[in-house]
């Protein structure tokens, strides 16, 4: 096992594109892109989670039902990450939708200060429990610290009705006394500005890669048809939301009825994606066939080659 700092992005195939361009931002933003590793983590090369399909899982309360083609189906796999590093070392987890603006390396090698886990409070956006939300689609870990994370027994437990997956992914039973807050830059949720080090697209509908294509996440959060006002948000609700934070405003009544992924608001988060989509081709992070097959998939917008070749890419 590599004694690097690893940086970890879990994906499944519906995002393996993202995955793989984050991967590419990683190393190309870097000052030090031989001084850590980067590696995936696949839902579907993890039997443990793979076989739940189907299967009712606990979920803020509620009973829900485990989907393996979910968008987001990859989300557990990133507590397992101290488990694959033996709870030794120093690891970064992100999401497959995360992209590299600054050097993750400075993040890296970050002083701790005898902290566990470093990540983003986003309490702010969480109402009425009172204890801190942690935004744990990034976060850097000093694995040594985390050896209570056993991720089979917490997968076994979820599936058993004993652990609430929502509490769980926002690290609500975690000592507050091992986590240490992060800047915004370090997973900014869709704003691309001069600070930014790491752009997290996590707005699903408007993710720059999928624009037109048909809407595909589970508008419930898996819900089972007996579960009612489960407080979750429609496609709609999710983009007038964006629209409202991004523009300041009302979004327009052409966005009243919306079945179908739509452009990011900021264009300039688009250009940005589809460089960095040119780069991994070019240097053989992702190749031509994967495109075209998560196209087939309807995991990546159709008109992609198009905006690429608009781009000058020839390949």
């Amino acid at each position: 096992m590599s004694n690097k700092p690893t940086v970890y992005i879990h994906t499944n195939d519906k995002q393996i594109v993202g995955a793989k361009v984050g991967t590419y931002s990683m190393r190309k933003a870097s000052k030090h892109p031989d001084e850590f590793d980067v590696k995936l983590i696949r839902l579907e090369e993890t039997a443990h989670l793979l076989k739940r399909q189907g299967m009712s899982y606990l979920r803020k309360g509620k009973k829900a039902i485990w989907h393996n083609e979910d968008l987001q189906s990859f989300s557990p796999l990133r507590k397992m990450v101290p488990q694959l590093m033996g709870f030794k070392g120093r690891a970064l987890v992100v999401d497959p939708d995360v992209f590299a603006v600054g050097d993750v390396y400075d993040l890296l090698t970050r002083d701790m200060g005898g902290k566990a886990i470093l990540c983003r409070n986003v309490s702010d956006g969480y109402k009425g429990n009172g204890h801190p939300f942690y935004a744990s689609s990034v976060m850097l870990l000093d694995c040594t610290r985390l050896q209570h994370w056993r991720w089979d027994e917490d997968i076994d437990r979820m599936f058993n009705g004993e652990l609430d997956y929502g509490p769980w992914i926002g690290l609500k039973h975690e000592n507050p006394d091992i986590i240490e807050e992060i800047g915004e830059e370090w997973n900014s949720f869709d704003k691309l500005i001069s600070e930014t080090k790491l752009l997290h697209t996590t707005e699903r509908l408007t993710q720059p890669w999928k624009t037109g294509l048909p809407i595909d996440f589970d508008q419930n959060v898996n819900t089972t048809p007996s579960s009612k006002n489960s407080g979750t948000q429609s496609p709609t609700a999710i983009f007038a939301r964006f629209f409202r934070t991004f523009f300041n405003q009302k979004s327009s009544e052409s966005v009243s009825t919306v079945r179908h992924y739509q452009a990011h608001p900021d264009q300039k988060q688009e250009k940005f994606f589809f460089e960095l989509l040119r780069g991994a081709i070019d240097e053989g992070y992702i190749d031509m066939e994967m495109i075209q097959q998560r196209m087939v998939a309807n995991d990546v917008r159709h008109d992609a080659i198009e905006l690429l070749i608009s781009m000058g890419f020839n390949g």
